[in-house]
């Protein structure tokens, strides 16, 4: 039987403090974003998480999500699903089309982004935002990002993404408004990029 991950200790003010920074990542395209610091006394939820989900990533979906917002799990894991559910109230869905927010626990085993959905015109809020796990946010090749939040350009080297990633990520920018947002996580920090940020493949 699964052991259930203990929630936020204080369900509102910590889902507003993990909320603010994943704002923060987004407004500050390839800023490193520490998810951990908005909870600085969850000893139980990083014991019982024993590096199976990135904290980052587990704390963000529980301030994001409840019974409205569809979650997609690359990897089907308990530990989460089961957290997500008890604590948020969370539907889980195997349809990777129909999940509001998605986490994928190896950015080496990326399913096609034109697998998820990326809004459409009329509502491109109903693009999909997904949650990377990666083996280190400053330690992959070096790419320029470009665009609001950025002044000029900006240096990023995201371990674990393929050239298909970025190509595919690449071709998403000329859907704008449509898209899709993406954080990628590593233990307790997190890099927002979202979908109005242009990232240079050679």
């Amino acid at each position: 039987m699964t052991r259930l991950v203990p929630g936020f200790n204080d369900t509102i003010h910590d889902a507003q403090r993990v909320f603010r920074a994943l704002l923060d990542a987004l407004s500050r395209p390839g800023s490193i974003v520490a998810i951990d610091a908005a909870l600085p006394d969850n000893h139980a939820m990083r014991d019982a998480l024993a590096g199976r989900v990135p904290l980052a990533a587990f704390a963000s979906l529980l301030a994001l999500t409840d019974y409205s917002t569809p979650v997609f799990i690359e990897h089907e894991d308990d530990v989460l699903g089961d957290a997500l559910r008890f604590h948020a109230s969370a539907s889980l869905t195997r349809d990777r089309r129909e999940a509001a927010f998605a986490y994928i626990d190896d950015a080496r085993d990326m399913p096609s982004l034109d697998a998820f959905s990326h809004g459409d015109p009329e509502a491109p809020e109903d693009a999909a935002t997904l949650f990377i796990r990666v083996p280190s946010l400053t330690e992959g090749e070096p790419l320029a990002w470009r665009g609001p939040g950025i002044a000029e350009s900006r240096t990023v080297g995201i371990a674990g993404l393929s050239r298909e990633f970025w190509r595919e990520r690449a071709a998403l920018t000329t859907l704008f408004p449509c898209g899709i947002d993406c954080y990628f996580v590593a233990g307790g920090s997190l890099v927002g990029l979202p979908r109005t940020t242009h990232v240079e493949v050679n």
